[in-house]
This record gives structure tokens, C-alpha cells and sequence, in this order.
């Protein structure tokens, strides 16, 4: 009996340990302060001609009510002496979480 037991405690602290999850837990869920999945792939855009005065940012995965939603890209006005740097998701600590786009020099 006691072996038995040692041996479903080694076999679900080797499951934890490997990240095995259950099928409900497959989805982006809110943890402190990120998600625990990283976004789906980029969907492809066909990048529209160029307008003056005007700077493309490109379409990219937001988390809206624990899921990932895509923001269609859209045109943002241009500012002189800078450059868009586009949002982006990053691994941090506390999961995945969203970089804003902003403009730098």
C-alpha cells in the first residue's frame, strides 16, 4: 500500500513538473500580471500603399476578457523625427504580457 501511494505522488509531481495541464486549462488565462500561453502566430495583412503623413501599424493579437482577440492594422498619423515601433508580446516573469507600440527617435 505504501508503495503504491509513493508511487501516485512521484507520478503527479513528475506531471507538475513537466507542465502538464488538463484540456480547460489549454486556453490564455489571466495570471499576475500576464497570460500563461503567448499569443496565436501574426495574421497575414496585405500592408496597404503608403499614404502621406500617415504610418501603418500592423495588425496584432490584444487580450481582451482572457482570450487573445486580432486588431486589424489601421493608420496612425505620423510624427516628424520618429519611428513607430510596433506593439509586441514578451515573456516576462509573471507571464506573457503586451508592449505597447510607441514612437522613438
Amino acid at each position: 500500500m505504501k508503495r503504491q501511494l509513493l508511487l501516485a505522488a512521484a507520478v503527479l509531481a513528475t506531471g507538475g513538473a513537466f507542465g502538464l495541464t488538463a484540456p480547460a486549462e489549454a486556453h490564455p488565462a489571466p495570471v499576475a500580471g500576464g497570460y500563461d500561453h503567448p499569443p496565436p502566430p501574426p495574421r497575414y495583412e496585405p500592408h496597404p500603399g503608403a499614404r502621406r503623413g500617415q504610418v501603418w501599424v500592423p495588425g496584432h493579437w490584444e487580450a481582451r476578457g482572457g482570450r487573445y482577440a486580432w486588431r486589424g492594422g489601421y493608420w496612425q498619423p505620423q510624427r516628424v523625427g520618429y519611428r513607430y515601433v510596433p506593439e509586441r508580446w514578451v515573456r516576462g516573469p509573471h507571464g506573457w504580457v503586451m508592449r505597447p507600440g510607441r514612437w522613438v527617435r
